[in-house]
């Protein structure tokens, strides 16, 4: 299971809400109609069909405001509001289109008794499946297998995701003085030795390896008969980190890691398909923002002296270096003094340049990128050479982003805020990373469907 929001956890909640909003819209249908009206509208007249419709609606809403995020599920508060503003978004969207195509209306006022009923069904079933996620005795068991500093990070990661169903047991080591010891709120609860007694005792689902140093401590024949019984779920520590997180950890990685990386002749076909459907993608997106473009070229010229277009070298894929395109969002002189990190809120943009990098309208012109083979839609975001060097002597592993092509959306953008700094690089290549290892279409999908809620709600820097 890989991190991504549509896993079997996330798919059920969507079920689940589907067919409460779905019934909860027919509830109203019947309130409003009656009995023998009701079913005319719903038999007759193709009601169950518009109420499916109307319940598609909702469900998108929700994944716009992001109900299906476990991060966002965890603040009660956060998610009463983004039920409300949800349900809203959807109402007025039904509304619209009522207006537009009143075929598809389930019968009048019956959107007026459906909000609050569907507000009511949702708030009682999120406060009460949030509470359930959340619950320390529900969820998946995990014993870790060490004490060392990379235990300790897993075990933080997890602590501080207790929506994404899993409760950290404690830990086990070598070491008998460390029995007993808290290392941060779970504490090791016995020995390596012990096992199989302490997953059997504890009710153990799952044992994460985190043992960094293993000559000598790894408990070979312990998890060895515990893996060829069958009563516990044995995982490597960088395997769980990564799909708790969504990133790699760079201290952990080891050259292993990137040798035995997918990179067969079934990834290489993969790869072929993901380029033609990112280019037909791009070609789509270029016809369809070239009004937009047209009006950005128009400000840009009534805002500020100097060129509508910012070409600027970029490194891509094998460390080509390339001519990146973007609408010019600074002043001319932005950098006479050298190469600078941009920042959010970066006093050399012009007024337009503001406005158009919060909403990504300064992106557009790569399109062009894209159709040229410079890069994918969905990728590392390409750096200028002058910062590559500097990266790539401060990070270790910082060179390996460019294995595949840059993109114009990524892993790292969706999940990390705007960086300016080494430690920034170094995070957002934790995600790269991930990305690298894990690519595929549905990965991608993921990744241009956030990118497009970043848009539509002004989250862009």
């Amino acid at each position: 299971m890989k991190p991504s929001r549509f896993n079997a956890r996330t798919i059920l909640l969507l079920l689940v809400e589907a067919m409460l909003l779905f019934s909860g819209l027919i509830v109203a249908v019947y309130m409003r109609l009656g009995v023998a009206d009701a079913e005319e509208a719903l038999i007759l007249k193709n009601g169950f069909y518009k109420a499916a419709l109307a319940t598609v609606f909702c469900l998108a809403s929700f994944y716009l405001f992001d109900l299906y995020d476990f991060v966002v599920m965890h603040d009660r508060s956060e998610l009463v509001l983004r039920l409300l503003q949800a349900l809203g978004l959807a109402w007025v969207a039904l509304a619209l289109l009522f207006y537009a195509v009143p075929q598809v209306m389930l019968g009048r006022g019956v959107s007026l008794i459906s909000l609050p009923v569907a507000l009511l069904l949702m708030v009682g079933w999120r406060l009460a499946i949030h509470w359930v996620l959340g619950h320390p005795e529900v969820g998946e068991r995990i014993l870790i297998v060490g004490s060392g500093s990379f235990a300790v990070e897993i075990a933080r990661e997890t602590l501080s995701r207790p929506d994404a169903g899993f409760r950290i047991v404690g830990f086990v080591d070598n070491d008998p003085a460390l029995v007993g010891k808290s290392l941060i709120n779970p504490k090791v609860i016995g020995l390596t030795s012990e096992l199989r007694s302490l997953v059997k005792k504890e009710n153990i689902d799952r044992l994460v390896v985190a043992i960094s140093d293993r000559r000598g401590q790894f408990p070979t024949q312990e998890l060895l008969r515990l893996s060829l019984s069958g009563d516990v779920s044995i995982e490597e520590s960088a395997s769980f980190y990564e799909r708790l997180t969504g990133r790699v950890l760079l201290d952990m990685i080891r050259p292993s890691w990137l040798i035995f990386s997918s990179r067969g002749s079934r990834a290489r076909t993969n790869e072929v398909i993901r380029v033609v459907i990112h280019r037909l993608i791009a070609l789509i997106g270029a016809i369809l923002s070239l009004p937009i473009a047209i009006i950005t070229a128009i400000l840009i010229k009534i805002d500020s002296r100097g060129p509508v277009l910012y070409k600027q070298e970029r490194v891509g894929r094998n460390g080509r270096v390339f001519t990146l395109m973007k609408f010019r969002s600074m002043r001319t002189d932005a950098e006479k003094n050298g190469p600078v990190w941009a920042s959010n809120g970066d006093d050399r943009m012009t007024r337009v340049g503001r406005i158009i990098r919060k909403i990504r309208v300064d992106e557009i012109p790569q399109f062009w990128n894209i159709l040229r083979g410079d890069m994918n839609f969905v990728g590392p975001r390409p750096e200028r050479p002058h910062f590559v060097a500097q990266l790539a002597q401060e990070i270790d592993y910082y060179e390996q982003r460019h294995l595949i092509a840059p993109g114009l959306t990524g892993w790292a953008q969706i999940k990390y805020p705007y960086g300016a700094s080494i430690e920034d690089a170094r995070k957002k290549l934790e995600y790269d990373l991930y990305y690298i290892k894990n690519q595929n279409l549905a990965l991608d999908a993921t990744i241009m469907f956030e990118t497009i809620k970043t848009i539509l709600f002004g989250r862009g820097t």
